[in-house]
């Protein structure tokens, strides 16, 4: 292995040396970045790729002659005109490189659309007459009056210009490529490829920035089965802090530092105030805890934040950090989680003017194409004014930048979207989704929409006797499976909810019962139903669940002295919510520690029970209770320790079913 100066590649080039990574579609070479590449052929193809896995190469020629092409045809019959406007270079909605060769693909502009041709100065009538802007008028009108004398006559026309610009960029005016224009007027479109992981990673490695900052963005709806497993180690991020004092913050690897924050959106659907999510915070860090493994036990996880792009929570000071960081700041997320609308509320606008020079420093690593060559990743290309990079040009920086779309299709994003900040202080930059779930494929395609949270629920409480189970949509079952146990439960994701007997259940489910409920799955869906998760209620949630018996000013009794207890999960589905199970069990039968008795003749012992522990030993006989989840292929589903969210969300009653007034039937 060719060595440079005594120092070893780092561990991405042994990778590609070495092909350890298994070769699979997701670690080709990434087209996301530039999916109108995925149509050259000829000539072209030759120019960009060397061979089928080497890396992508951006080239300013081909950017230049895909964005040169806006020579019209013929509209009503009139000639057509052509003009030195370009298309932009890229597409401020999704990221695409701009191209005008294969409709229905991301940056396809059609030169035909109106607001194409007004961007491109070509937009014409019926009568061939261009159309002409408000100022571009009043600026005729005016060429050749006296201003002067007109305003010592009492008449000031130079009220008609405007004196200054707007304080609003003339970005917004810059069309849309014709699948973002969809998907913003029509909400509808088709998703693009997912990149994996690796292509992420390979692109945050190309960062001039000395300081890089992943921000790994998580769903509240289904926190946190949108976690991306082992992410600080794929990415090479600095370790997360223990709780040593002594801990570095800080860790270079090729003289980078790149820092990993968590960022969970959409934290309004959890409570309805912002005091409420305040105070669920410890239990959010608990919860990531669990999800990351062991290696999380000792961390401190300081590094997570919980915003609502919608309500403005906590927006102004993550947008405060980022600015004052400097640096690249990386989204980096699964599919649908709210990236691009995180982007436009935290992206620092506005802040560029009467700035001194960044003392960030930005460095670019000139030997990385030797370095490829010599590892034989890449062979020389033969094109002059090629430049090896997986990331695309960065725009010119402007005070109020156009922000990207903001759609609840999954994959809207196309390629990596980079805005510059604070004359030059760093980048914000929204990457494309990851794969989340495919759960949409076992829905009909005009229920979709039905699978995504977009508002707070506040559901009602269901009860399940013995003998009955629970649909969700009518293809996601949930049977308790323990006997003789009534199980509460509060369903907190859009779909609808319809309880039954099991018989009835499964044959709903698999559309083999005439009973006339809803079922939005499709056929193959209900053919291939299967046991997805077995829940263990292993959580104590006896003092908020007591009510008066363990409150101070009331009853005012301990939990161990009590005969029952309350146990507690939530059943998570992944992108949808999540459904929250709770059942009353006797605490005599409970597991106790060395093998004592218990129930009422040993409170003590029931002290020294931990049932809130991740994974409680029992030393008895007895079984926790189970929850059996059954969904299309036995996939989608999770669980979590329980939020106690219908204690935050409690149901309202509707309007002319309210209580009686509390002074009613007192008396006087």
């Amino acid at each position: 292995m060719p060595m440079q100066s005594g120092r070893t590649l780092s561990s991405r080039w042994l990778r590609n040396v070495f092909s350890l990574e298994r070769s699979t579609a997701s670690n080709r070479v990434p087209l996301f970045l530039c999916p109108a590449l995925q149509s050259v052929t000829g000539s072209n193809a030759n120019r960009l790729f060397r061979r089928p896995n080497s890396r992508l190469v951006h080239t300013g020629k081909l950017h230049a002659e895909s964005a040169s092409q806006v020579e019209s045809e013929p509209a009503y019959g009139k000639p057509a005109e052509t003009t030195t406007k370009t298309l932009p270079l890229l597409c401020s909605g999704c990221g695409a490189l701009s191209q005008t060769t294969v409709p229905g693909r991301p940056g396809y502009f059609d030169l035909q659309r109106k607001s194409v041709r007004s961007y491109l100065g070509t937009l014409e009538v019926r009568d061939g007459t261009r159309v002409e802007r408000t100022t571009d008028v009043v600026k005729k009108a005016l060429r050749d009056v006296n201003l002067e004398e007109m305003e010592a006559l009492g008449v000031n026309l130079k009220t008609l210009l405007p004196e200054r610009a707007p304080a609003v960029d003339s970005s917004k005016d810059t069309p849309l490529c014709d699948r973002c224009h969809h998907l913003l007027h029509q909400n509808s479109g088709a998703p693009i490829f997912h990149p994996s992981i690796e292509s992420l990673r390979d692109t945050i490695f190309e960062s001039p920035y000395k300081y890089n900052y992943v921000y790994h963005v998580l769903d509240a709806a289904d926190f946190p089965m949108s976690l991306v497993p082992r992410i600080d180690q794929i990415l090479e991020t600095a370790p997360l802090r223990s709780h040593n004092r002594r801990t570095r913050s800080e860790k270079y690897y090729a003289n980078k530092s790149t820092k990993l924050d968590f960022v969970i959106t959409r934290s309004d659907l959890l409570a309805p105030t912002k005091e409420q999510v305040d105070r669920l915070m410890p239990y959010l860090r608990e919860t990531l805890r669990d999800a990351l493994g062991r290696t999380a036990r000792d961390v401190r996880l300081g590094n997570v934040h919980c915003v609502s792009s919608q309500r403005g929570w906590w927006t102004k000071e993550l947008r405060d950090e980022i600015f004052e960081r400097g640096g690249a700041g990386w989204l980096v997320g699964k599919a649908n989680v709210g990236k691009s609308r995180l982007f436009k509320e935290v992206f620092p606008k506005g802040r560029g003017a009467g700035l001194e020079p960044s003392k960030h420093d930005i460095t670019v690593d000139l030997e990385l194409s030797e370095k490829l060559e010599k590892c034989g990743v890449l062979e020389p290309p033969n094109v002059e004014d090629a430049e090896l990079s997986l990331l695309p040009p960065v725009p010119p920086e402007t005070m109020y930048p156009a922000m990207p779309l903001v759609s609840s299709l999954p994959g809207t994003t196309a390629s990596p979207i980079r805005l510059s900040f604070g004359g030059g202080k760093g980048e914000l930059i929204d990457l494309p989704g990851l794969p989340r779930s495919d759960l949409e494929s076992y829905v009909q395609e005009k229920e979709r929409g039905s699978l995504i949270m977009k508002k707070r629920i506040s559901p009602e409480q269901i009860v399940l006797t013995p003998g009955k189970s629970l649909l969700l949509g009518g293809f996601i079952r949930i049977t308790p499976r323990t006997p003789d146990l009534d199980v509460l439960l509060y369903n907190f994701t859009p779909l609808k909810e319809h309880a039954t007997s099991t018989e009835k259940a499964i044959g709903i489910q698999e559309r083999v019962d005439p009973v006339n409920v809803e079922n939005i799955s499709t056929p193959e869906a209900s053919e291939n139903i299967k046991l997805a998760a077995s829940v263990e209620l292993r959580y104590d949630v006896t003092k908020q669940r007591a009510g008066p018996l363990t409150r101070k000013n009331s009853v005012d009794l301990k939990v161990e002295q009590l005969p029952f207890r309350v146990l507690s999960a939530d059943i998570l589905i992944e992108g949808c919510g999540w459904v929250e199970v709770v059942a009353q069990v006797r605490a005599r039968n409970l597991p106790l520690s060395e093998g004592k008795g218990g129930g009422e003749e040993h409170p003590e012992i029931l002290s020294s029970l931990d049932l809130s522990a991740p994974d409680p030993q029992p030393q008895s006989e007895f079984t926790w209770p189970v929850i059996d989840v059954f969904t299309p292929e036995g996939r989608f589903v999770s669980s979590r320790r329980p939020m106690n969210g219908w204690l935050i969300n409690k149901h309202k009653p509707p309007q002319g079913k309210q209580k009686r007034p509390h002074w009613v039937g007192r008396r006087r």
